[in-house]
């Protein structure tokens, strides 16, 4: 079996792997199976909500073997394998139907998702938990802290200019970001449950709030579409073209979010305009944002965010680029796209 060396190696390989994921309502998992003499074999991670977890990943790369050499190898995974039925099966139930031997993991899980270790030891697979887990409690820091506060995880999008600007004086706004910018934005739609605008959004632009293909074409996962604000809408609106979408009558982000969690959804992408996309800001609960920066400067018009102002620099509310996840920092185009996250314990 493997070394406490070895473990902690492939800990640190696993924590490597997940971060290839996509964050959203599932957290990011990096998984590594590991020989009888403690060499790395196969490695998987969790690529977002619906897809194969880490560990189903890693077994599906591992391939066939027999059940005789299964019980010689250590599968390490960044957190407790799930015990719990959801868009996919209990990843415990998986390891233990496969034979694997042992299992070494970074971080339990406190959710409902629980149990995992507990169902592997009573299969006969010999378990262990790292000692030393804080990166791997970082890597998921905002997922967990949305866990605790029972809500969906937020992803905050905006396109801006170099100056900050979101249209010019006349209200226009298409376009701002280049097509390369606006083709990642629709595959992080195709990654939500939910997109949430304001009413003014609506009436002004009309927008389909589709996710859709470089040609037109609608992407095969669509999310559903909240309208936040009390405003009367049209009789005709461009996002009605089917029944899933609501409008959700209230400006309070708290009583949107709460509308959202009946509803089931555990992904929000909140589009805007910047009114409805700065309450989420202040309110402390944009678990990530995606920025896309073009090269122009308007000088005038809205800006992509208006918070209250801080007194002093040292109160500005911190970012960073996040190192964590399978998208940093990118050129699309002429346009450079930031991704960032909340500093942890921030």
């Amino acid at each position: 079996m493997a070394t406490e060396q070895q473990l902690d190696a492939a800990l640190e390989t696993a924590l490597e792997t997940a971060r290839r994921g996509h964050r959203g309502a599932n957290p990011l998992v990096g998984a590594c199976i590991l020989d009888e003499n403690g060499s790395l074999i196969a490695t998987g991670y969790h690529q977002g909500a619906g897809s194969p977890h880490a560990e189903i990943d890693a077994l599906r790369r591992l391939g066939r073997i027999s059940r005789e050499r299964a019980a010689t190898l250590t599968m390490v995974v960044t957190l407790e394998p799930c015990n719990h039925t959801g868009r996919t099966g209990p990843c415990a139930a998986a390891i233990a139907q496969a034979g694997l031997g042992a299992v070494h993991y970074g971080q339990a899980d406190d959710t409902a998702a629980s149990g995992g270790a507990d169902y592997l030891s009573a299969a006969g697979v010999k378990v262990s938990q790292a000692r030393e887990a804080s990166a791997i409690r970082e890597l998921n820091h905002r997922w967990i802290r949305a866990k605790e506060q029972g809500r969906p995880f937020i992803t905050v999008k905006t396109a801006q200019s170099l100056d900050g600007r979101i249209n010019a004086p006349d209200g226009t706004s298409q376009w701002i970001t280049s097509a390369q910018s606006r083709a990642h934005a629709h595959a992080l739609r195709a990654r939500v449950d939910a997109i949430v605008v304001g009413t003014n959004t609506v009436v002004h632009d009309d927008p389909r709030l589709n996710a859709r293909a470089a040609d037109g074409t609608a992407l095969p996962r669509q999310p559903h579409r909240l309208v936040m604000g009390r405003r009367e809408l049209p009789g005709t609106l461009a996002l009605a073209f089917d029944e899933h979408w609501e409008q959700v009558r209230t400006r309070e982000v708290h009583e949107l979010i709460a509308r959202a969690s009946e509803l089931g959804y555990g992904h929000l992408l909140i589009e805007g305009g910047a009114t409805v996309a700065s309450a989420f800001i202040a309110a402390d609960l944009a678990d990530e944002i995606y920025c896309y920066q073009a090269p122009v400067i308007i000088g005038a018009g809205d800006c992509s965010v208006n918070i209250a102002a801080t007194r002093t620099l040292s109160d500005a509310r911190a970012y960073r680029i996040d190192a964590f996840s399978g998208e940093t920092l990118a050129r699309l185009g002429p346009d450079i796209m930031l991704h960032l996250e909340p500093l942890p314990d921030n």
